[in-house]
C-alpha cells in the first residue's frame, strides 16, 4: 500500500513537500511515478524516478526546473518537491509504484497506487 502525504493549501508562488511511503513493499525496487489529476481530466504524470535512482523524467515543460523527485531509501519513501507554485499546479496528486523499475507515463503501467493528497494554489 502506498501512502501520500503533504498536501494542503499553499499561496502562488510558494512550495510544497509531497512525501509517499509504502508498507509492505520495498520502493527502492520499483519506478516511482508522481501523477496529477484535476477535475473532468485524465491522471498526468509530472515526475517519476526509476529504481537505479539515476534517471529521473519530468513530462511536460511546465514542471521542469520546479518539480523535484527523489528517494529516501532508508525511510521507504519517494517525494515530490514543488517550488515556485502556480495556479495550474492544483489538483490531486499519487504516488505510483511501476514493478519493472521503469519510468513510464503510462497509468496502465503503474501497479500499485495511493489515495492521493490533495494540493491547492492560491492566488
Amino acid at each position: 500500500q502506498l501512502v501520500e502525504s503533504g498536501g494542503g493549501l499553499v499561496e502562488s508562488g510558494g512550495s510544497l513537500r509531497l512525501s509517499c511511503v509504502a508498507s509492505g513493499k520495498d520502493l527502492n525496487y520499483y519506478g516511482i511515478g508522481w501523477f496529477r489529476q484535476v477535475p473532468g481530466k485524465e491522471r498526468a504524470e509530472v515526475a517519476c524516478i526509476k529504481s537505479n535512482e539515476d534517471e529521473v523524467k519530468y513530462p511536460g515543460d511546465a514542471v521542469k526546473g520546479r518539480f523535484t523527485i527523489s528517494r529516501d531509501s532508508a525511510k521507504n519513501s519517494v517525494s515530490l518537491e514543488i517550488s515556485e507554485m502556480k495556479l495550474e499546479d492544483t489538483g490531486v496528486y499519487y504516488c505510483a509504484a511501476e514493478a519493472f523499475g521503469d519510468c513510464t507515463d503510462e497509468v496502465y503501467e503503474y501497479e500499485y497506487w495511493g489515495r492521493g493528497t490533495q494540493v491547492t494554489v492560491s492566488s
